[in-house]
Order: C-alpha cells, then structure tokens, then sequence
C-alpha cells in the first residue's frame, strides 16, 4: 500500500466555458491553506501525483496544513503547439487564466472556505504560469510558489510578440505597472522563486526577476540552490516540501 492510499483524494470537473472542454480537477487532503498546482509544459493534472510529488507532500496534508489542487495545463494548445499561430496561442493562454480566475479559484473557495488562503505552485513552465496568474490577481490569489521558472514569456513563444505576450510576461509588464493598488495587493502576497544552478536551469533569469520585482519594492523570497540541483523531478520533490516547511 502507497502511503497516497491514506491520503484523502477527490477527482472531479466540469465543462469549462472559458476553455470549451472538460476540465479535470483533483483534491488532496481535508484542511489547510490551498494551494493551486500549476502543471509543467504539456502535462496534466496528475502529473505531479504520478511523479511523486503530491507523496513527498502527504505529511504536510495529513496534518491540516494544506490541501492540494492540481489542474491540467492547455499549453499544448497554446505556446507548446507549434502548428498553432502565434497570436492564437496567446488568446488561449488568456482563455486558461479566465478558467482559473473564474472557474478554478470559486471551486476552491467552495471545497474550502471563501477565506481560505490560496496560493499558486508550479515547476518550470508551471512556474511562470503560477506567478503570473499570482500577480495579474493578487485580489484572488495570496501568493505563488514557483520553482525552476523562467518569467520571460518569449522563451516560449518562438519570438513572437504583442500585446498579449507582453501582458502575460512578468518579466515585461512587471517593471511598467503603476496601478497602486494592484502593487499594494502584490506587496502583501507571498512570494517564492527558487531554482537550482545544475543542468537545465537558469539562475541567471531568477536573479534577473528578482531584480524586477525589487524594483517595485514587492517582497519576495529567492533561493538558488547547488550546481548538483538540476531541473527535474528529484529536485522538486525535494525542493517543495523544504518551501512549505520554511515558508508556511
């Protein structure tokens, strides 16, 4: 018996009217803040239970300090599709942040509490999604937890750029913004970058983020780890449980 067997799990879903297609939702655990898992590249919302990470977590759920919620990506509609139009892929990039801004986060507040805190996460492209979807609303959401993270969303759309790419990159829009009470709600939330310097991942665009949102006096945390840290899965199984403890 996996210890995930012990482990509270709910599979459910709906039709979503942002995406136009069943959209998959799965729930760990009873009690706690919530946090909001945000696949990598193509994957979907099992993806972090079927490499482990939702295991390296159940201590933490078993003890009421978070549940879990893990939905699938659409990126393989969107910038991983390389038979899609560039400024097609960015109008469906905007149509999965309404589905989590309208669909996701109301279903979390119902399965938990309209105070329940929630917090995004992701790993690599999740990441850059995850604190996007922070900083865009940080009305409804209270933070974001990504790791191994690019926030330049040109490195995955192929050189295209336009309003929405612009719109949807931290690493543009960030620097621009003046809305103060957008900045205001930012300042409070709780934000974590972390990656490692090993094979695959770019500290340097960590530091480079950082530096951005420095610039705007937003809080944050940044934690780069070793060259033997690299980018995949033994990392972030590591690495997460370690954020949560340290963080939360």
């Amino acid at each position: 018996m996996t210890r995930r067997e012990n482990m509270q799990r709910e599979i459910s879903g709906w039709f979503s009217p942002a995406l136009q297609k069943h959209m998959p939702i799965a729930a760990y655990g009873h009690y706690g803040f919530a946090l909001l898992m945000i696949p990598t590249a193509a994957a979907d919302y099992l993806e972090y239970e079927r490499f482990q990470l939702i295991d390296t977590l159940q201590p933490l759920i078993d003890q009421g300090r978070m549940k879990v919620f893990s939905i699938d990506s659409i990126n393989n509609e969107s910038w991983m599709n390389r038979e899609m139009e560039a400024a097609h892929k960015a109008i469906r990039h905007n149509q999965f942040n309404e589905y989590v801004f309208h669909e996701v986060i109301p279903f979390i507040r119902n399965h938990c509490s309209p105070e329940t805190p929630i917090f995004t996460c992701g790993a690599s492209f999740g990441a850059l999604h995850a604190m996007n979807l922070f900083l865009k609303r940080p009305d409804l959401l209270q933070g974001a937890v990504s790791m191994s993270g690019v926030y330049d969303l040109t490195e995955y759309s192929r050189g295209f750029f336009d309003e929405q790419v612009y719109y949807n990159s931290p690493q543009h829009y960030i620097p621009n913004l003046t809305d103060h009470e957008i900045l205001e709600r930012q300042r409070k939330g709780r934000i974590i970058i972390a990656t490692g310097s090993g094979n695959y991942e770019d500290p340097d665009a960590n530091r480079r983020f950082s530096e951005v949102l420095n610039s705007k006096s937003i809080p944050h945390t940044l934690d780069i780890w070793g060259h033997d840290i690299h980018h995949d899965w033994p990392t972030w199984r590591r690495m997460l449980p370690h954020l949560i403890e340290t963080h939360f």
